[in-house]
């Protein structure tokens, strides 16, 4: 399975498997800037911000800028940026931008979001 891009009215994007022959995005080719939204120092934040940073380590190696906003100090960003539920992680580099919404704890659900699954993973088992 791949992934297919779909962009939606807000100018976001969309993720779905697909079984077309698109490639995913390579990390080694690509600058990655990911903005991670969250409500305070919740759980589920903690728990968010801990995956990302290990996905990231292990896949992007040194490509990648985290920006965590919490939007108890920051409530414009929503809707600035149309965060609807936290935590919420958007993929701003490389385009098209693209949202993964919960604690990313579903490392599969992660990678497919972020277009980083390969040929060779199962996708959403």
């Amino acid at each position: 399975m791949n992934i297919e891009h779909e962009k939606l009215k807000t100018g976001r994007s969309k993720t779905r498997l697909t079984e077309q022959n698109e490639q995913p995005v390579k990390p080694e080719e690509s600058r990655w800037d990911l903005n991670l939204y969250i409500v305070g120092q919740t759980p589920k934040a903690v728990t968010a911000i801990n995956n990302l940073k290990i996905i990231c380590e292990e896949r992007l190696k040194g490509k990648f800028q985290i920006k965590v906003i919490d939007l108890l100090k920051n409530p414009q960003s929503a809707h600035d940026d149309q965060i609807v539920a936290v935590p919420t992680l958007v993929r701003k580099l490389p385009l098209p931008e693209m949202n993964i919404i919960g604690d990313l704890s579903n490392k599969e659900r992660v990678l497919a979001g972020l277009g980083l699954l390969e040929h060779n993973e199962s996708a959403l088992t």
